[in-house]
């Protein structure tokens, strides 16, 4: 093999891994604050059938994006109300979501399904391996930006603080309710994370019922096996997107197997890795922010 052979491979391998590390990110900040969320599914499929609906109307990819983010804020809120506001069960909430939002985008696609449109448009054409599109980019540039923001602001400080000890933060005064809003659904978590709808408009152009094929419970996972760790998380998403991309090596060397085997090879390598995270409960249970999931009732 050459790097002609590669260059394909690894782009692809990029393409793949970029959905799930804007969900996971999105995740990963939102479990930060204590909240789990397990609708991130639901919610990446509101974010493609709106951004994909809305570029097919108006002919701007680019509102479509923006619609997209909107939408997301939208759903994340309803999640935040439920879990944050009222204290709803955040595992039933966020199943709920999942259940709700796949009808959803089911019901309003319909018309949409089969239709294409022009995607992203890809970058830096004379250099193959650079040749990606602009969300490509930016999903890195967010990794460092999330590590960054986490480990060496102020406001992340507090986002941890609260994430570790919601009772304690309340006691020094800082707005534990305000702070998992803000940072854990609505802005800077799943609210935007999950949203960027890079699958309908630009890894694959077109919208297809469920076509996230689980890319949202991927997401999850991937927080967990990068230990809650934005660098780890960008990591992890490439070595699915290889097992994804390593399907074209098969097929290229001339095995015959299946192609659905083949394309349940990420979700295989998913139950293998948890499988082995599993084994390791207590450096699990030591990483973990120690409020994930729990309610919070302020006391003032």
């Amino acid at each position: 093999m050459n790097i002609q052979t590669f260059s394909p491979i690894i782009s692809d391998t990029l393409r793949a891994a970029t959905p799930l590390i804007l969900a996971a990110l999105g995740e990963l900040v939102t479990e930060k604050s204590g909240v789990l969320n397990l609708g991130v599914e639901g919610m990446m499929l509101i974010g493609a059938v709106a951004g994909f609906i809305v570029t097919v109307v108006t002919g701007n990819i680019y509102l479509g994006l923006l619609i997209a983010l909107i939408s997301g804020i939208a759903i994340a809120l309803i999640h935040a109300v439920l879990t944050i506001t009222i204290g709803a069960n955040q595992v039933a909430t966020g199943l709920a979501l999942t259940i709700f939002a796949s009808g959803l985008s089911a019901f309003v696609g319909a018309d949409y399904v089969g239709k294409t449109i022009t995607g992203l448009q890809q970058m830096n054409k004379s250099i193959p391996l650079l040749n990606q599109d602009l969300v490509v980019y930016l999903s890195i540039i967010l990794v460092i930006l999330v590590s960054w923001f986490l480990r060496k602001t102020r406001l992340g400080l507090v986002l941890r603080s609260v994430g570790e000890s919601p009772s304690a933060a309340d006691a020094l005064g800082l707005p534990v309710v305000k702070v998992r809003y803000e940072c854990g659904n609505v802005w800077w978590g799943n609210g935007w994370g999950s949203r960027i709808c890079y699958l309908s408009l630009a890894y694959t152009p077109l919208w297809a019922e469920n076509m996230t094929a689980g890319r949202g419970w991927i997401a999850i996972a991937l927080v967990v096996f990068a230990t809650w760790k934005p660098i780890i998380i960008l990591l992890g998403a490439y070595l699915f997107g290889g097992v994804s991309a390593i399907q074209l090596i098969v097929q290229g060397l001339g095995f015959d197997i299946s192609p659905y085997l083949l394309s349940a090879l990420p979700y295989l390598a998913t139950i293998v890795v948890l499988v082995i995270i599993s084994r390791d409960a207590t450096r699990i249970q030591l990483v973990a922010p120690a409020s994930l999931g729990e309610p919070f009732r302020p006391t003032h």
